[in-house]
Parts: structure tokens; C-alpha cells; sequence
């Protein structure tokens, strides 16, 4: 017979669960308390959670959801980590710890609906961020753009400066003419 605390745990890892886009199953078997605090601080930079828990009381959490893909991940000391926000910066974040911190093991994944082995989440791990692929997404778009309004600003500005330099020469020709025409009638004064 469950505990009414048990319940409540349950109950609490569920609503946690509850929209999340990725959940990290990790075992953190030798890691000391300050490791594991380093690691929820980064963690929360990225808006991510890190929450250990029985298995049993997981396992019962994810019931009935996609995320019951990952009970058979969940042996020994299990942790996992929570995010509602993007998988890229939360596998950033977890693979920068693991490298520092080797007592860390990532197990698998759930991201975005699919289950990821640890392998497939070093690989995403390694993706630029939402934020990068944007930029150069505008970066792409933008550069023919601005070839393009150059282009369209070179025709008329190139026409303004040939305008330019034939005024400039006809009123160079024609103060030249108007004082060879002096010159020359007062020559035939003479």
C-alpha cells in the first residue's frame, strides 16, 4: 500500500513532466553534493531541472506518457534532467559537466517526442543553438539583400556622377569657347 507521501511525490514528478520537451536520464554514482549542485546551477541556466528520484516512483510518474520509453534506462542511481525549453542547450550544458566531471554517465534521452541513446545526445549536443541557426539563417538571407539594394542604388548614383562630369566638361568646353571666341576677335582687331 503506497504511502500518502509516496503519492505526492509521484504526483509532484508528474505535473514537473507535464509539457516537457526533454528529460535526460543520467546516473550520478560518485558524484560528491557540491558536483551535484554545480551541475542543477548550470542546469538552471539553461531553464532545465535536475531532480533525483527512486526509479520505482519515476517509473509510476511516466506511466500512461510517451516517457514510459525510458523505464528500462532507469537502473541504480538515476537522475534526470527536466526542460520545457531547447534540447540543444540542455545537452550543451549536461555533456559540458559529464566532460569535467566523469562520474556522471548520460543513459538516454526523451526529446521531443522521440528516445534518444546516449550517442544520438552527444550529437545533438554538438549542434549550434537555436539562436545561432537563426542568425545565420538572417546572415544568409540578408547578404544577397543588401547585394541587391547596392546594385539597385549603383545605377542611379553612377548616372548622377556621369550627369556630373558632363556638365562639369560642357561648362569646361564652353568657358573654353567663349574665350577663344575673345581671343580670337581680338586678334582680328589687329
Amino acid at each position: 500500500m503506497p504511502t500518502q507521501e509516496k503519492v505526492e511525490t509521484v504526483e509532484e514528478f508528474k505535473s514537473r513532466l507535464d509539457g516537457a520537451k526533454t528529460v535526460l536520464v543520467t546516473e550520478y554514482r560518485g558524484l560528491t553534493v557540491q558536483q551535484l549542485s554545480d551541475l542543477r546551477k548550470q542546469l538552471r541556466g539553461v531553464s532545465a531541472q535536475y531532480k533525483v528520484m527512486k526509479n520505482r516512483l519515476a517509473k509510476l510518474a511516466m506511466t500512461d506518457t510517451d516517457l514510459a520509453k525510458l523505464g528500462p534506462h532507469l537502473k541504480g542511481p538515476t537522475g534526470m534532467v527536466i526542460s520545457k525549453e531547447d534540447p540543444v542547450a540542455v545537452a550543451k550544458a549536461l555533456h559540458t559537466f559529464a566532460r569535467t566531471n566523469q562520474a556522471l554517465a548520460i543513459k538516454a534521452g526523451f526529446v521531443d517526442g522521440q528516445v534518444l541513446p546516449a550517442s544520438e545526445l552527444k550529437a545533438l549536443s554538438e549542434l549550434p543553438s537555436k539562436e545561432t541557426i537563426r542568425a545565420q539563417i538572417i546572415g544568409a538571407i540578408q547578404g544577397p539583400l543588401v547585394q541587391i539594394a547596392s546594385l539597385l542604388q549603383a545605377a542611379p548614383r553612377e548616372l548622377a556622377f556621369v550627369l556630373s562630369e558632363r556638365g562639369s566638361a560642357s561648362r569646361a568646353g564652353a568657358s573654353g569657347e567663349a574665350s577663344g571666341e575673345m581671343t580670337g576677335n581680338a586678334s582680328e582687331a589687329n
